[in-house]
């Protein structure tokens, strides 16, 4: 079947990256690099400008992060096709893209074995999600959903922030801080605070740059 070139725009702040993923794409007789974005802002402007096919889009971007990116995109053209790559792997970063849109998720770590099938499949209209990020989705729904107070406390505790400190950052009272704590604990299954930071970063519940 003929199959008309693809054409790809690359989202991602590191200047490596992007020229390694424009030579694993531009191999392919198939596809090409049409444009190639370091941050959110100029993603925006480049895809109006080129409407490319597909869009590879990193989370971690400075300013404006790469879900706000995808909104972006997405409002300017709702169906743009968008996947996701990443080196983070947590059930939330996975969760919260798909749920802005993004039609699927990949990580950096498979890009050479993946990456070319990966652009076809989703040019052709599907959603391929590999075995180890549908697993990651499947065990997001045995956990307890976190409240936007209870992923501010999380916030703060990877800051190094004290009970004290929280209950000035968030304007509430000093008894009230250990109850959320309280409650927190119980919903990452875990017994201190150094625990919380663990399974935060491990479910993509927070990001340390």
């Amino acid at each position: 079947m003929d199959r008309t070139r693809i054409s790809v725009m690359c989202v991602d702040d590191h200047r490596l990256v992007r020229e390694g993923v424009a030579t694993l794409i531009n191999q392919e007789l198939d596809m090409e690099v049409v444009a190639s974005a370091a941050n959110g802002e100029e993603a925006v402007v480049l895809f109006r400008q080129r409407r490319p096919d597909i869009t590879l889009m990193d989370l971690q971007l400075p300013a404006m992060s790469g879900l706000e990116t995808i909104r972006a995109i997405r409002r300017h053209q709702p169906d743009a096709r968008i996947i996701v790559v990443t080196v983070h792997q947590g059930e939330e970063d996975i969760f919260r893209a798909l749920q802005e849109g993004a039609t699927t998720y990949l990580l950096k770590d498979s890009l050479t074995d993946d990456l070319a099938s990966c652009i076809r499949a989703v040019y052709d209209g599907k959603t391929p999600l590999s075995d180890g990020i549908k697993a990651r989705l499947e065990e997001r729904k045995s956990h307890k959903p976190l409240s936007a107070r209870e992923l501010q406390i999380v916030e703060l505790i990877a800051q190094g922030m004290r009970n004290k400190e929280i209950a000035t950052t968030l304007g509430i009272s000093d008894e009230t801080v250990p109850v959320h704590m309280r409650r927190l604990f119980a919903k990452l299954g875990v017994n201190d605070r150094s625990a919380v930071i663990g399974v935060a970063l491990r479910r993509g519940l927070i990001h340390i740059r």
